[in-house]
């Protein structure tokens, strides 16, 4: 069993499982009914995506310094309690079940999926 970390909206490898997407909004101009069907994700999961006002900083940041900022404050929201929780979850339910997260950046390593992935190897989940 595995969570793999994935772009919303390729195409699902065989095996992915449940497809949560870790996205602070969902896809604009697509219906509810259609997220599974087009692999944005079957279960939204804003909990571990940055903050409105995160975002909003990010819009912002627009040089390759700006990274390392936008990782500190990501990973410090990732340090409250209910992340935590969350993340554990995730990390005991990849020994159990096929799963993937994701989120809509094209590039995972400026992307906040890439930190998650750091935080869930770092509490023992299978990662693929």
């Amino acid at each position: 069993m595995t969570i793999r970390i994935v772009r919303l909206g390729n195409p699902r490898e065989e095996e992915e499982g449940i497809r949560i997407g870790t996205v602070r909004r969902p896809p604009r101009g697509v219906r509810k009914e259609d997220y599974a069907a087009k692999n944005i994700y079957d279960v939204w999961f804003p909990n571990l995506s940055p903050s409105e006002s995160l975002l909003r900083e990010i819009k912002e940041m627009d040089d390759r310094d700006s990274w390392p900022l936008f990782k500190r404050k990501f990973l410090a929201e990732m340090n409250t309690p209910q992340a935590s929780k969350d993340l554990d979850l995730l990390a005991a339910l990849s020994h159990h079940t096929n799963l993937s997260i994701g989120c809509y950046c094209k590039d995972e390593s400026r992307c906040h999926r890439s930190i998650l992935r750091e935080l869930l190897v770092k509490r023992g989940a299978d990662i693929h």
